[in-house]
């Protein structure tokens, strides 16, 4: 579903990211891994079509995802609502003067009927457990608020594919165990799964396997879950990121 084959991506003179192999099947669950600034965000940022790749080459579906596609606006509609992507700083991506019309805003712009709005905005919210914020400005919530409505706003849509960057970050205990427990609810259901976390225990049991960015903002390992058990170094490794 998802190939990337010797990707770079440059911010004018900086490097993004550098000569990146992945393959993601649809189903999967994943984790990126690796040092601060290593380009866990960028290539995030690749995969939903907000960059486009300066060389190697990027194919969803089979279908090459480059400067081209992305200005093509008959293509990249379709393109954007396979994607959920729920960013690091999650204020970012909130500007409603409501919970309920951020939650609502992805769904109206679908075309949906008014009831099915509702009904995916009323589910969301309770999933979440933000109810109680829905005539709350998003703006004057918490950040770990802020993190819990972006995730829902994101779910209303329903994508096939979901992306959360650092998804815990800022987090309560309390909310951190009900974002675990809907992640695996979404895998399990057939979503395919993109993290990106610095935080192994956190993930270890939501992904079935882990890409480990270098400091050369490479990707220099893949490893299975499964795999673990005979890499304790790799793992004591993870736990110190």
């Amino acid at each position: 579903m998802i190939s990337i084959e010797e990707g770079s991506y440059h911010y004018n003179n900086q490097i993004g990211i550098h000569d990146i192999n992945l393959e993601i099947d649809k189903g999967d669950a994943v984790c990126i891994m690796g040092p601060n600034g290593s380009g866990k965000s960028t290539l995030l940022k690749v995969l939903v079509g907000l960059y486009a790749l300066d060389s190697g080459k990027y194919t969803f579906n089979g279908e090459k995802i480059n400067a081209a596609f992305l200005k093509d606006q008959d293509k990249i509609g379709k393109f954007y609502q396979q994607f959920g992507f729920v960013f690091q700083n999650s204020e970012i991506q909130l500007f409603n003067m409501s919970v309920y019309d951020e939650v609502a805003f992805g769904p109206k712009n679908l075309g949906l009927p008014p009831e099915e709005i509702k009904k995916r905005t009323d589910d969301c919210l309770k999933l979440l457990q933000i109810e109680r914020l829905k005539e709350r400005v998003p703006y004057h919530l918490s950040g770990g608020e802020q993190k819990l409505v972006a995730i829902a706003s994101v779910l209303a849509m329903n994508p096939n594919i979901i992306i959360l960057d650092e998804p815990f970050n800022g987090l309560s205990p309390k909310y951190r165990t009900l974002i675990t427990k809907i992640i695996k609810q979404l895998h399990e259901a057939g979503k395919t799964i993109i993290i990106s976390s610095h935080h192994f225990n956190q993930v270890r049991d939501l992904v079935d396997k882990i890409y480990l960015f270098s400091e050369e903002h490479t990707i220099k390992q893949k490893v299975a879950i499964a795999e673990l058990e005979s890499l304790p170094r790799f793992v004591e490794y993870l736990d110190n990121l």
